[in-house]
């Protein structure tokens, strides 16, 4: 609304009627504490979905309408005397929704278990030097569940070995991809970044198994961490905007070329000064499939 009746060309928006918004949706925010990107903008899109949807069912007049259980990635339906209510369909889930299945074959009756579920966006593991093609590729690969980690097939009516892995079925229109740079170690007691360098394509092929074709995707924004530990930082992001690539960090905003997102690959050794990593990605279809 401020952009759009705004007499200057060029400008700075302040959004604080925004960052109002949400301190009043969650306490998590009204600190002065920093807080991670992906969990806001997981927040965000379930928040938005949560008032599209109540804006629908208002527009309809359903009464019996209700609200739908917020999840870390997406939204759970509640079920209605044992039938599923299917909620309306909103511009978040239109653009950003994919389905996953996760499929597990007992590996005595050979049994394959398979369950669907929503995704807004995929939380992906890194290695040092890899890409997101193998880290993607890492996310579907099988894992044994044996052991205390055993499967319990209603087939075999027991715990047994089995094999799991987690297959895309259908690729969002955006795809927004999180890279687990905050992980727990044990030893230390605490979260530690880690800066791996994994290189991020400009164009990406996903494959799904509903349609089996490659998804082609190109890249549109990237949200930067910069800072050595996960309790404090900085975030800045680059857009892509009418082919060219614009750099935000708060109120400043300059043109970069294509080639400044290799900086924000991460480091090739872990003790390096630069601290500027990629940390979530997104990715917008082409429509064509190959």
């Amino acid at each position: 609304m401020q952009v759009s009746q705004s007499k200057k060309k060029t400008g700075v928006i302040a959004p604080k009627r925004f960052v109002q918004r949400v301190k009043k949706q969650n306490e998590l925010f009204r600190s002065y504490m920093h807080q991670d990107a992906h969990e806001f903008l997981n927040f965000l899109l379930n928040e938005l979905v949560d008032i599209l949807e109540k804006e629908s069912s208002a527009a309809k007049e359903s009464p019996q309408s209700s609200s739908p259980e917020k999840v870390p990635n997406g939204v759970v339906h509640p079920l209605a005397n044992g039938v599923k209510k299917e909620p309306p369909v909103t511009l978040v889930h239109k653009n950003f929704q994919g389905i996953l299945t996760n499929e597990t074959r007992c590996l005595r009756c050979e049994t394959v278990t398979a369950r669907d579920e929503t995704f807004f966006d995929l939380s992906v593991d890194i290695e040092q030097n890899s890409s997101i093609t193998s880290c993607l590729k890492n996310f579907s690969s099988t894992e044994t569940l044996n052991a205390e980690d055993k499967f319990f097939c209603d087939k075999c009516c027991s715990l047994q070995e089995a094999q799991k892995r987690m297959k895309i079925k259908k690729a969002p229109q955006i795809l927004v991809i999180h890279l687990k740079r905050f992980k727990y170690i044990e030893q230390l007691g605490r979260y530690k970044k880690l800066s791996y360098r994994v290189v991020f394509p400009m164009e990406l092929k996903i494959g799904s198994t509903s349609d089996d074709v490659d998804t082609e995707y190109s890249l549109f924004a990237v949200v930067v961490h910069v800072g050595s530990g996960p309790n404090h930082g900085h975030y800045v992001s680059l857009v892509k905007s009418h082919n060219h690539w614009l750099f935000f960090d708060d109120e400043n905003v300059e043109m970069v070329e294509e080639s400044t997102l290799q900086t924000f690959f991460g480091s090739s050794h872990e003790y390096s000064g630069n601290t500027d990593h990629g940390y979530i990605l997104f990715y917008e279809g082409l429509g064509g499939k190959s």
